[in-house]
């Protein structure tokens, strides 16, 4: 009596998910062939069709379409086969996780993965591939800041409520300075490595001219920046530049300057009495939370497109390269989309296993 072969049926998430693996490039050969298998199988060929079709013998299309039948998808994978324990199973991990957590060897930092797999007696390579796997990077590093301020929420809420609903006919500004600015000469140019790969060279050596403090500040609003440079940054002119910022504004409008907590933007509500009576408010951003502060923006955008590796001949020369970049800046400025990075886990935790268990 002849053998009927089982029929296959398929739900719309199992034939998008054959399908998807009989496209793949990325899957493993073997199981994009029984995938094929499957989907050929469904649309009523026999198992000696099939087979015929895609050049594979007719017990190795009967054996898929059976364990399909009975098990669906994961029927498709590879069954457990007896054999050795793997080496570098999950007690490996283990003992990987409870090593990392304690003190590296005498002389070292941290640990690494050759010291790592000398203590474990295992392969380097294994200890790599699997630190790969659970996203763990014993070479990389993050600093953090956490503000300690007590008035920190309240303080905040002030900061962005003048970003995202300032007083009516206020101005915002945002207002720093980026102190002791090199003017460092030295020689640029491109290099090709022995990859022939091409990366922008700096010459070692150099020379110093001198340097100089930037005050900058940013209308919130418009993005515009106004910045002066000077050879100190004491009280006085950082009231100077106040001053000069002021007066190029509507004498109609109330100001109000966002600052971070460096010593000379505190001390001076006598001169904002006699100077601009209640016209000027300053907001101190909560202490070690500079970031509140947009001009920080401002001046990494600076730095990286205007000083960095660049060579000034003299300070004079450093002043003419920052007012050019302003000054193109402000030609077409815009508002800062103001945003914090939200940061999952920042606590500090004494182990690497709490991130991973």
């Amino acid at each position: 009596m002849p053998r009927h072969a089982p029929k296959i049926t398929l739900t719309p998430e199992e034939a998008d998910t054959l399908k998807a693996i009989s496209k793949s490039r990325t899957a493993e050969l073997r199981q994009v062939e029984r995938a094929k298998i499957i989907l050929a199988c469904f649309t009523g060929m026999q198992n000696k069709q099939v087979a015929e079709e895609m050049g594979v013998a007719i017990p190795t299309v009967a054996k898929w379409r059976k364990r399909f039948v009975e098990q669906g998808l994961p029927g498709l994978r590879d069954s457990e086969r007896p054999g050795k324990p793997a080496t570098y199973g999950p007690d490996f991990r283990n003992r990987l996780f409870d090593l990392i957590d304690q003190d590296p060897p005498l002389g070292m930092a941290r640990w690494d993965c050759p010291s790592l797999a000398e203590r474990l007696e295992g392969s380097t390579h294994a200890v790599w591939r699997l630190l790969r796997k659970e996203g763990i990077y014993l070479h990389r590093s993050r600093s953090w800041c956490i503000s300690t301020d007590p008035d920190f929420a309240a303080k905040a809420a002030d900061i962005v409520g003048l970003y995202l609903n300032p007083p009516l006919n206020a101005l915002v500004l945002s207002v720093d300075e980026k102190p002791s600015i090199q003017a460092i000469e030295r020689e640029t140019g491109f290099i090709e490595t022995r990859d022939k790969k091409v990366y922008r060279g700096y010459k070692s050596t150099y020379k110093r001219h001198g340097t100089l403090n930037l005050f900058a500040a940013l209308n919130v609003a418009t993005g515009y920046v106004h910045t002066e440079t000077t050879a100190q940054k004491k009280r006085e002119d950082f009231q100077a530049f106040i001053g000069n910022v002021i007066n190029d504004l509507p004498e109609d409008r109330e100001i109000h300057v966002i600052l971070d907590n460096y010593g000379t933007h505190k001390k001076n509500e006598r001169w904002l009495e006699e100077n601009y009576k209640k016209r000027v408010h300053f907001h101190f951003t909560p202490t070690s939370a500079s970031w509140l502060n947009q001009i920080e923006i401002w001046f990494g955008i600076l730095s990286r497109k205007a000083l960095h590796g660049a060579s000034f001949s003299s300070k004079e020369s450093l002043v003419e390269a920052i007012g050019a970049f302003t000054a193109r800046h402000n030609e077409n400025p815009a508002p800062f989309k103001w945003r914090k990075r939200e940061v999952r886990g920042s606590q500090l935790r004494n182990t690497a296993k709490n991130f991973r268990n």
